[in-house]
């Protein structure tokens, strides 16, 4: 589960993108500065790259990758 406010990732991406906050679960602190990170990886490799030897991100995981999957 992913909490509120945890990235600005749309319903356009990759169903095997992941990243960190997808299993946080807390509530947000508004005290507390959102890090935003962008650690992602594919859930196909289980690595920061895909299946095609690129980068696994939130720009970069898109239709016009050949292991890319609806979400």
């Amino acid at each position: 589960m992913e909490s509120p406010g945890s990235t600005n990732l749309t319903q356009n991406r990759c169903e095997k993108l992941r990243w960190k906050g997808m299993y946080i679960q807390a509530e947000s602190d508004p005290a507390v500065q959102h890090s935003n990170d962008q650690a992602f990886w594919c859930q196909h490799t289980y690595t920061c790259l895909g299946p095609d030897d690129k980068v696994a991100g939130e720009s970069e995981c898109h239709p016009a990758r050949g292991c890319y999957e609806e979400l």
